[in-house]
């Protein structure tokens, strides 16, 4: 069998239109357009590329898109300031934090600056926490980009097996819980499920699987169950090739479904972060349709 290929962009152009349907329906209603903020700390190539993504995307939508870029010689207390001024602008819906900051900075402090609602990423602690309770309005971009994904053909999540590997706040603790909500039987996988040797035996009985580590083909393809759904959100590279978690073609010969790396989660995930933004636009506004 041939695995079938969920191609990313082709789910971001299909969730796009709908975006742009409704940000063209809430202007026209209420003549009100939606402003998102960018910050970023210096110069990095891999914030620079997802800052021009967010751009060109915010501009085919009719969304206000502001970069505010700060020297990397800030102190950590003016940032915070310049954070608060955006939260005190009543035209401003929401802000996101690009990563790196400068190593000597809290990263989780700064998230702690952003007002719950004005943070597109859904990052700060009081919009992870709903998660857990099942009403967040706010899910972390990518976690919600594989679950757009899995929507793509997966029916009937109810008692499927899904193994998640990985732990990380935006992408693995989020799904366990998203899959869960869905009644599906969650295994949580990370580093101590490698370094007690299981993980191929989880894999192996995954009806879906999902992997973010980052490690370049630590899942081998023989250990995809046929007939699994496999979304890969890992990115690395391997010689002068970029390469995702799992063995691609070897997986795609067991696999029904299977991403791609690149190609794969990557253009849904900034699609989703306008799906954010169009919440806390009509939430700040009381705006119910």
């Amino acid at each position: 069998m041939a695995a079938d290929i969920i191609y990313g962009k082709k789910l971001a152009v299909k969730i796009t239109a709908q975006l742009k349907d409704e940000f063209t329906r809430l202007k026209e209603k209420f003549h009100l357009t939606s402003k998102l903020v960018a910050v970023q700390v210096g110069q990095d190539a891999g914030s620079n590329v997802y800052l021009e993504a967010q751009s060109k995307l915010a501009h085919e939508l009719g969304i206000e898109f502001e970069k505010k870029i700060f020297p990397d010689d800030i102190s950590f207390n003016d940032l915070k300031v310049n954070i608060e001024k955006l939260n005190n602008d009543s035209d401003v819906d929401g802000i996101i934090l690009m990563q790196p900051v400068p190593g000597d900075f809290d990263f989780e402090e700064l998230i702690l600056k952003i007002m719950p609602l004005k943070d597109v990423e859904g990052l700060h602690p009081q919009n992870l926490g709903k998660i857990v309770l099942a009403t967040s309005d706010v899910v972390p971009p990518t976690a919600a980009a594989v679950m757009a994904m899995l929507d793509e053909c997966v029916k009937e999540y109810k008692g499927r097996e899904v193994v998640m590997i990985g732990h990380s706040p935006i992408v693995g603790k989020p799904l366990v819980l998203l899959l869960a909500d869905k009644l599906a039987t969650v295994r949580f996988c990370h580093i101590g499920t490698s370094i007690a040797d299981k993980l191929q035996a989880h894999v192996r009985e995954a009806d879906i699987l999902i992997v973010a580590t980052g490690v370049s083909h630590l899942v081998k393809g023989d250990w995809i169950k046929i007939g699994a759904v496999v979304i890969d959100v890992g990115i690395s590279k391997s010689g002068d090739k970029i390469v995702g978690d799992v063995e691609f073609e070897k997986a795609c010969q067991r696999a029904s479904c299977i991403s791609p790396v690149p190609g794969g989660v990557g253009p849904v995930t900034t699609v989703m972060l306008m799906k954010n933004l169009l919440s806390v636009f009509k939430k700040r506004r009381d705006i119910k349709i």
